[in-house]
């Protein structure tokens, strides 16, 4: 399993405030965090391998982890070797941690912050169980500071139960496409609240085909283009063969492969930046297994990571939920990751601060939450320093 560490040019050595270490996991199953986290979103270069001002590492230091197995440079040479279900992928990132913190003191006193974006959030509830396991056993030698879930994929029913509604709303479906929609919505809850995963995966699959054909196509990774306006989606004809999870397939190539020579994430991985590295097989591509992850977990693909969430807020964990002004799907809230809610176990689920970094509108939780608490602004200068304003709600 292939890992990269930054220690940030900011740290600063305090023992009454340690200096936070972030594990960041992609969503997919199967997108790469070494890569996509890294380069095209919060590392400290972007895929030009120019600086990126607003890169994380001016407040922690960076881990970033091609997770699991088969994604990015990580790779498998026999095809039963790749992860069926997310409690398989957090066994694996609880041993990588294990060899990780357990050589290294300095890394023992930074509080790890495990933060996740979309199916990656998957993977950070059940990595977030089984490493307070393991340093509760005394075989992981750090501390847990808490769990971040961006757009996070723990809940497929909400998911999609909310896409017809949301498409009716702005016109893309009318009313004969909406019933069919959430007719087969229905269906998918049900079959999760059966147990029933694996055919939940198809019918998820039978949605977007629904979807796309009463929508003249609408692109479900942004609703305001059609999906012959955008490279990532089918094509009309592919849609109606009704082989929707060839979608998802395609969007995480596309997430390796932009269009161009400039900025190319699959050009720049499997060019310079392996060849820097000296250490990955030559047989080896990044993100050449990436499909195969993707499918080896289709039977947990709609298994909801609600209960994880209780049982971290029941251990004492910070949970940490952010989202984007949009955020019914996790593929559009990417682009707007701009606030959080974090929420703590206290009695009932009550949110007890909220953090902002923009004037977006708060998503509103599913969950039974009290609304009181603290309202903090969060602003970042240039010199590694951060200014946090507190308004009673």
């Amino acid at each position: 399993m292939f890992w990269w560490l930054y220690r940030s040019p900011c740290r600063v050595e305090n023992p009454s405030k340690p200096w936070p270490i972030i594990l960041w996991l992609q969503g997919g199953p199967g997108a790469s965090g070494v890569g996509l986290g890294n380069f095209k979103e919060i590392g400290p270069l972007d895929v030009n391998l120019k600086p990126r001002n607003s890169t994380w590492l001016r407040m922690a230091d960076l881990l970033f982890v091609d997770n699991p197995v088969g994604t990015g440079y990580s790779f498998v040479e026999e095809s039963n070797l790749f992860v069926k279900t997310d409690e398989d992928a957090a066994i694996d990132l609880t041993t990588l941690l294990q060899e990780i913190f357990n050589r290294n003191e300095s890394l023992q006193q930074s509080p790890l912050y495990i933060v996740a974006e979309s199916y990656g959030g998957k993977f950070a509830v059940t990595l977030g169980l089984s490493a307070l396991k393991a340093i509760e056993a005394g075989k992981l030698r750090a501390k847990l500071g808490g769990v971040v879930l961006g757009d996070t994929w723990i809940s497929p029913e909400d998911f999609v139960l909310s896409w017809g509604p949301l498409l009716k709303d702005i016109s893309r479906l009318d009313n004969n496409g909406f019933e069919k929609a959430n007719s087969v919505a229905e269906r998918i809850k049900q079959q999760i609240r059966n147990g029933q995963y694996v055919s939940a995966t198809s019918s998820w699959a039978e949605l977007e085909g629904v979807i796309s054909r009463s929508s003249n196509f609408v692109d479900f990774y942004n609703f305001l283009l059609d999906s012959g306006m955008d490279p990532v989606s089918l094509t009309a004809a592919e849609m109606i063969q009704g082989i929707a999870m060839k979608r998802y397939i395609r969007y995480l190539s596309s997430l390796r492969s932009s269009a161009g020579g400039v900025g190319n994430i699959n050009s720049l991985m499997n060019g310079v930046v392996k060849q820097k590295l000296k250490i990955i097989p030559e047989n080896i591509s990044w993100g050449g297994q990436a499909d195969e992850v993707f499918t080896n977990l289709a039977g947990d693909f709609m298994r909801p990571r609600i209960n994880e969430v209780d049982e971290l807020l029941a251990k004492g964990v910070n949970v940490t939920i952010y989202n984007g002004q949009v955020g019914r799907a996790p593929e559009l809230s990417e682009q707007g990751q701009n606030s959080l809610i974090l929420w703590s176990r206290e009695g009932c689920k009550r949110i007890h601060q909220v953090i902002q970094e923009s004037a977006l509108l708060l998503d509103s939780w599913s969950w039974p939450f009290c609304t009181s608490g603290r309202a903090l602004h969060y602003t970042k200068d240039d010199e590694c320093h951060n200014t946090i304003t507190c308004t009673t709600i």
